[in-house]
C-alpha cells in the first residue's frame, strides 16, 4: 500500500500544471495573420478584464459565465 501511494505522490509531482492560455503576440505571428492576431489579442485583454472583475466582485461559479457575458456586452456597447 506504501508504494502505490508513494507512486501516486510522484506522479502528482512530475506532472505540470495547466496553465491558461497565453495573450497572443502579433509581432510573431506571420504577416498574413497579423490583423487577426491583434483582434484576438484585444478579445483576449476583454476576457481577462471580465474575469479579473468578476474574481474582484466574488461571484459564484454558478453565476460566472452571465456575469462575464454581461461584462462583454458591457465593453462592446462602450465601444
Amino acid at each position: 500500500m506504501k508504494q502505490v501511494i508513494f507512486i501516486a505522490a510522484i506522479a502528482l509531482l512530475a506532472t505540470a500544471a495547466a496553465r491558461s492560455q497565453a495573450l497572443v503576440d502579433p509581432s510573431k505571428v506571420a504577416p498574413e495573420y497579423r490583423e487577426a492576431a491583434e483582434k484576438r489579442r484585444a478579445e483576449q485583454i476583454r476576457q481577462r478584464e471580465c474575469a479579473l472583475r468578476a474574481d474582484l466582485a466574488k461571484v459564484l461559479p454558478r453565476d460566472r459565465t452571465d456575469f462575464l457575458n454581461h461584462c462583454l456586452d458591457a465593453i462592446a456597447a462602450k465601444q
